[in-house]
């Protein structure tokens, strides 16, 4: 039986998660929004998360007036395979660690040598 959460409740969650996150991880996020969406676009549930966004590693030329990079929670999926409230935290803690490792640039393989894939 998943976890049910709405979607107010699941995102209380994500800002509880966020603030855990060490300082410098967090505080070299520039033009970053961070979004609870119910599904990815086709529906499906074995996505976790999503980094919508140009690594810092490769803005070159970014500047202001750019779209802010967008890192994407879905809420049913991460519900899906959560067994209790415990297990929901730890995985939306892992799914925004991963989402702001791309956002440095980290790519899945060296996240997955590190433990975070």
């Amino acid at each position: 039986m998943a976890l049910e959460l709405d979607a107010e409740e699941f995102e209380a969650l994500v800002v509880d998660e966020l603030d855990l996150l060490p300082d410098d991880m967090v505080d070299g996020l520039d033009n970053v929004v961070f979004v609870v969406e119910d599904r990815p676009e086709d529906g499906s549930l074995d996505l976790l998360g999503l980094y919508d966004g140009v690594a810092v590693t490769e803005r070159g030329q970014y500047g202001f007036g750019e779209l802010p990079d967008r890192i994407i929670l879905f809420r049913e999926p991460l519900l899906d395979i959560s067994a209790d409230l415990d297990e929901l935290r730890d995985q939306i803690h892992v799914t925004l660690v991963h989402e702001i490792a791309h956002y440095y640039g980290i790519d899945d393989q060296h996240l997955h040598e590190l433990g975070w894939a």
